[in-house]
């Protein structure tokens, strides 16, 4: 099902903005003392509930460090711990910061053309550092952040909370991913999906997607 409104949504890393840092993660692990390897395991299987709004950034970071098997025996190791902590979660969000100019050019241009909105898999406090660095979020016409609406791709939910928050249809909307599980997700819905590669491929599958509309009509 389907009305005469476009939108097209857009996932946010590794696709407007770039993936993580080279490096960073081996960064974090030398500030923990541990392998990159051993780090980057803990980091990875502690954080789907913190994406999606279930854990705190200290609760999450807190279950890394237990992984790690650092825990915290006194008080004089709590209050350690809690700086260890606030570090790791500014270094993390840093590493997540950097966009992709020609996308965010490509995004906003899109405004004079359809309805844009934003649907990401982030965390709540990075959400709130990636707003306040990124003004131009403030123009789409919709933006829903994981860790804000308790719900993280590919969870169905997460898709249906846009439908819901834009009072549109499934079928009015192309998201676009560069995750594979993603886009299937979003069609599973109803949604229209293009997996991301590059955007010059992009240009032409949403100036297609919106020529064939036109001829439909």
């Amino acid at each position: 099902m389907s009305t005469d409104r476009r939108i097209v949504l857009f996932d946010l890393f590794g696709v407007i903005a770039r993936h993580q840092r080279p490096g960073a993660l081996a960064e974090l692990a030398a500030r923990c003392d541990v392998p990159t390897d051993t780090f980057a395991e803990a980091y990875w299987a502690c954080r789907p509930p913190y994406d999606a709004g279930q854990r705190s950034a200290s609760e999450y970071w807190t279950d890394v460090l237990r992984r790690l098997s650092r825990t915290a025996d006194t008080e004089a190791d709590t209050d350690a711990d809690a700086g260890v902590i606030e570090e790791l979660r500014l270094a993390d969000i840093d590493s997540w910061s950097r966009v992709d100019g020609r996308m965010v050019a490509y995004v906003r241009s899109l405004r004079n053309l359809v309805e844009v909105a934003l649907l990401s898999n982030i965390p709540s406090d990075h959400a709130d550092a990636f707003r306040a660095a990124q003004p131009w979020l403030g123009d789409l016409d919709h933006v829903a952040f994981s860790g804000k609406i308790n719900a993280a791709k590919p969870d169905p939910a997460a898709f249906h909370h846009c439908v819901t928050a834009m009072r549109a249809a499934a079928g009015d909307f192309l998201f676009i991913d560069d995750r594979e599980e993603n886009v299937h997700a979003a069609r599973a819905i109803g949604m229209h999906g293009h997996v991301f590669t590059g955007l010059d491929e992009l240009a032409a599958t949403v100036e297609g997607w919106l020529l064939a509309d036109r001829r439909a009509g």
